[in-house]
């Protein structure tokens, strides 16, 4: 099956390694659901600094398609990365050139492919609409749990996904059915080390859990939502499927950044903002005319 991943594209910056990754969860899902054996491409922007020169030769070394990755004026997008105890923990940002429009070469690669992959971190929710009418949508809402926003996006997606660490089970299970009742057709929590659960056909199923002594979380989630809709895509059984991302996530956690590929860290961090400001700040890419 054919995957195009649309939006968001960062370098995570590793201050206390000085050293940068190629990441943001579009860019993720790309490297991820090819990985899974899926075709994949992958558009944005970056720059042509050393960051966007970066995640471009990332993406081209993992068989990703590249055609659709604009380079801009400006400077490509970072994320200021600590850590502790192997969690990531994010200190500051800047979205550079990264949120984009759709273009017209873009909409005719989404008409061509089985799914497109987007989410909050891309900005686009006014374009969801019409990429539901081109193809199938996958969406990752992440740490967004709020109603009005589900059943917003709901709608337009084949996969819906929430980022779910802080929730009990039950409060995972009652938001992967919210996202299901809105509208999405699966409804994807994932719980860190305490699993995940698939909602579906009225039916929940939970992902098992693969112990593991994580290096670096980075990532993880973007590997489980990729090996998901990977799955659903090809028709496999939702527990043989959330075996499958499972393994692979545990798999993501040894690795340091989200797939590797790591760089002397080569970027201006006078520009960052605190994330806050960066979702404060960040105007949305404005909807289609027509």
């Amino acid at each position: 099956m054919k995957i195009l991943s649309f939006g968001d594209n960062v370098v995570d910056c590793y201050q206390d390694q000085a050293l940068m990754f190629p990441g943001g969860n579009c860019v993720n899902h790309a490297v991820f659901a090819r990985r899974a054996g899926a075709i994949t491409a992958y558009a944005g922007a970056v720059c042509d600094d050393s960051a966007g020169r970066l995640i471009r030769d990332a993406l081209v070394a993992e068989g990703v398609d590249t055609r659709l990755l604009r380079t801009e004026a400006g400077q490509t997008a970072y994320c200021v990365i600590d850590r502790q105890d192997g969690d990531r923990v994010f200190v500051g940002a800047n979205l550079g050139v990264s949120i984009i429009r759709p273009e017209e070469e873009d909409l005719s690669f989404i008409a061509k492919v089985d799914a497109v992959h987007t989410g909050r971190s891309s900005h686009i929710d006014a374009w969801l609409a019409k990429f539901s009418r081109l193809t199938k949508v996958s969406y990752d809402l992440a740490t967004v749990h709020d109603r009005d926003r589900i059943a917003f996006i709901a709608p337009h997606c084949f996969l819906l996904a929430f980022s779910g660490g802080n929730l009990s089970e039950d409060g995972a299970l009652s938001l992967a059915e919210l996202g299901g009742a809105s509208g999405a057709a699966w409804c994807l929590v994932t719980r860190g080390d305490k699993g995940a659960v698939l909602y579906g056909d009225g039916k929940f199923f939970r992902a098992p859990i693969q112990p593991v002594e994580p290096l670096d979380t980075l990532g993880a989630g973007d590997t489980f939502i990729a090996n998901v809709l990977v799955g659903l895509l090809s028709g496999n059984g939702p527990q043989n499927l959330l075996a499958a991302a499972a393994a692979a996530a545990a798999d993501t956690c040894l690795l340091q950044g989200a797939f590797g590929y790591g760089a002397p860290m080569n970027v201006d961090l006078a520009t960052m903002l605190t994330i806050d400001e960066v979702y404060k700040t960040t105007v949305p890419v404005a909807g289609p005319v027509n």
